[in-house]
């Protein structure tokens, strides 16, 4: 039977300390530099995963995550499988609890990626290898990593640097808020009123020290801002039709709204986008987009946490 200690899940970020995200962040960094020029497919990093096996969880759709998880496995000498949540078992009946009893079995490590965060949780809690958070219902951690990642390269350390978010207090925006607390940045939130971020996120942060506002003024949030960061209005799952979208009207990141934030600051979205509702076209494909790099660094990002979880950084 394969075991893993518990400390090796990366399920949140508020479960990690700052200094154990750092090493990760660090290695992603020496290992993009490694890599630069080498084929997409060429092995570098000297095959630390070699003989091990991840299998992903999908509950949810994606293009990123599984293609920057199969990337990361294969870059790093290892192999994966993947797992159609409404396919599996689990999808019939099976308890989770009973699912990661025999998925730990097979394999070295599993990343889902979920509908419920109870989930996550559970698969962990009845496992014995580690679990890695690929999005859930509450967090995304591994996108914040990237996120860390591409913000660091464009603009420099974090510490004591204002990023700001507008629109939904979503599942990004409760990592975002975790991350800030971490990396010692500034954040400012503004969500339309009905759509604020997690309340038990905002009084962790706070417990810990973190420098978290939350309001709903955009411009506000904005002013002066190092980095400018967003998401979809509708999620995955999300309700609310028309009324949501009239919520979150006044909350789109436009040309305007970039320019109360400082004059080299970066514009930051998970993906998918939605031109024309959370971002203007002019801001995404303009300048002061890193989206693309971001996108880019999730396969970075979530190969030192591969590493990490099993042991080989």
């Amino acid at each position: 039977m394969k075991t893993a200690a518990p400390s090796s899940h990366f399920l949140d970020l508020k479960d990690l300390p700052s200094e154990v995200l750092r090493h990760i962040l660090d290695t992603a960094k020496v290992w993009k530099t490694a890599r630069a020029g080498l084929p997409k497919g060429a092995l570098d990093e000297g095959a630390p995963l070699a003989g091990h096996t991840l299998a992903m969880i999908f509950e949810k759709s994606s293009t990123r995550t599984r293609i920057s998880f199969e990337m990361a496995m294969h870059q790093l000498g290892g192999s994966s499988v993947v797992l159609q949540g409404a396919a599996m078992q689990l999808g019939r009946g099976e308890s989770v609890a009973d699912t990661a009893r025999v998925i730990s079995r097979y394999v070295d490590a599993v990343m889902v990626r979920a509908n419920d965060h109870a989930t996550l949780v559970e698969l962990a809690k009845a496992g014995t290898v580690p679990v890695i958070n690929a999005l859930t219902d509450r967090s995304h951690p591994c996108q914040l990593m990237a996120d860390m990642l591409t913000l660091e390269e464009r603009i420099g350390p974090m510490q004591g640097r204002k990023v700001a978010w507008v629109g939904d207090g979503n599942n990004v925006a409760t990592s975002l808020i975790e991350a800030a607390t971490r990396f010692d940045f500034s954040l400012t939130l503004a969500c339309p009123e009905g759509y604020m971020p997690s309340a038990d996120a905002v009084a962790w942060a706070k417990a810990e020290g973190g420098d978290i506002t939350v309001g709903s003024d955009p411009i506000e949030a904005v002013a002066g801002a190092d980095a400018v960061i967003t998401d979809t209005w509708v999620s995955m799952g999300d309700g609310g039709g028309d009324v949501r979208m009239n919520a979150f009207k006044p909350f789109q990141v436009t040309e305007e709204l970039m320019k109360k934030a400082s004059a080299d600051a970066v514009f930051l979205h998970c993906l998918p986008a939605h031109r024309g509702e959370e971002v203007a076209t002019s801001v995404i494909d303009g300048p002061q987009s890193a989206v693309w790099d971001e996108a880019e660094n999730r396969l970075h990002a979530q190969k030192a946490i591969l590493a990490w979880c099993l042991g080989k950084i």
